[in-house]
């Protein structure tokens, strides 16, 4: 049950990222460097999301 716990707090952690993404896309000059930091975050909680779900298989 804990990986479960784990899959949705990292879910809304990568739900969250995707917000800052978005909202930094609206701004008349986004930050490039802001938002390549982000999309990289957001990659490294999508990748460890995959490898827990994969564990609870």
């Amino acid at each position: 049950m804990a990986l479960d716990a784990r899959i949705r707090e990292l879910g809304s952690r990568h739900q969250s990222l995707e917000q800052a993404i978005q909202d930094e896309l609206r701004r008349p000059h986004a930050d490039d460097i802001r938002l390549r930091q982000l999309k990289r975050q957001k990659l490294k909680l999508k990748e460890e999301i995959e490898t827990l779900r994969g564990r609870l298989h």
